[in-house]
């Protein structure tokens, strides 16, 4: 059993999680909705479907999560707790940089008795995998169709330079000499080689990670076909553009869930197939139902945290929860 300091401690770590999760995700929510007053959000099923589209995006790279933590520690972590970890940490995205989110899947693992470096690594390669996956394919696709021009923007051109030391890292060899390399000089000890995926499941698990990319751009395909009646010809460069413009927020780590870069780099890759004005209105309408999407996620963090009150399916969990109580 538990001390009543530390349940009074979590409970006081909730309360904070849930008011700071809460005033970045209101902001980022009033900014958007100021931005496209004048824009007719009518809903219906192309939108809901897009809404629900880009909320399966989350669950599924919880899947994958789950299973490269699974494979890496031989512990089995069932399917839904996965995503309930990962939709936790998704909606920490609201809070600048990446730090809510890797510590939330830290806290964890340590309540569940599994490396808290492993899960660490893991952090990083689910990033590498989404972002390369996001900007290599639709890139190529991009460049193939000969719509695209890079010498009009240093910062997607930078985006791709910084793919060469990404790709790197899913080398075991390279990737577990960096670790170590840092390793010796923070916790004075070796990384077990164990913890880094081989370089073939690397590739698998970067094929895996596509799959999450194509539902996003399904998503915004959903959206320009009720907001501006896009198409049809445009519908896969228009779900590439939305997919590197994703990779590009996920670098810009500094601003909370990408706020603005995402919509500048998608109206840029998305001029050659519509005009500005309406690739303008497909990106702010993407800003506005992706985040009605994190509503369905937190949906489906408190429904699966009400489940396991019920059919506990791990060793108790001290992570700091966004709703008051024991998942356990």
């Amino acid at each position: 059993m538990r001390r009543p300091s530390n349940k009074a401690l979590r409970n006081l770590l909730t309360t904070v999680l849930v008011v700071v999760v809460g005033y970045f995700f209101w902001r980022t929510l009033s900014r958007n909705l100021d931005a496209v007053k004048s824009i007719d959000f009518s809903v219906n099923g192309w939108t809901i479907g897009s809404v629900v589209v880009f909320a399966l995006a989350v669950v599924v790279s919880g899947v994958l999560w789950g299973r490269m933590v699974s494979q890496l520690s031989g512990e089995r972590v069932p399917n839904l707790e996965a995503i309930r970890v990962h939709c936790s940490s998704w909606l920490l995205k609201y809070v600048p940089g990446q730090v809510g989110s890797i510590v939330n899947k830290v806290a964890w693992a340590k309540g569940h008795g599994i490396s808290q470096i492993l899960v660490t690594l893991t952090f990083v390669y689910e990033n590498v995998f989404l972002v390369v996956g996001s900007m290599v394919p639709p890139t190529i696709i991009l460049l193939l169709t000969g719509t695209l021009d890079l010498s009009g923007n240093h910062a997607f051109l930078a985006a791709l330079v910084s793919l060469i030391p990404l790709v790197g890292l899913t080398s075991k060899r390279l990737f577990s000499w960096m670790s170590n390399f840092v390793a010796r000089y923070t916790i004075m000890r070796e990384v077990p080689s164990e913890y880094f995926l081989e370089s073939r499941d690397s590739l698998k698990y970067q094929l895996w990670y596509l799959i999450p990319r194509v539902i996003n751009g399904a998503g915004v395909v959903l959206i320009a076909k009720t907001m501006i009646n896009a198409p049809a010809s445009t519908y896969l460069p228009l779900a590439c553009a939305y997919i590197i413009a994703g990779a590009v927020g996920i670098l810009a780590i500094a601003v909370p869930s990408g706020i603005g870069v995402r919509e500048s780099v998608f109206v840029f890759l998305a001029l050659p197939y519509i005009s500005s004005s309406e690739a303008i209105v497909i990106s702010l309408a993407a800003r506005v139902w992706a985040t009605l999407a994190d509503v369905v996620v937190a949906a489906v963090y408190f429904g699966l945290n009400a489940y396991f009150k019920r059919h506990p399916q791990m060793p108790p969990d001290t992570t700091p929860q966004l709703a008051e109580g024991d998942p356990s």
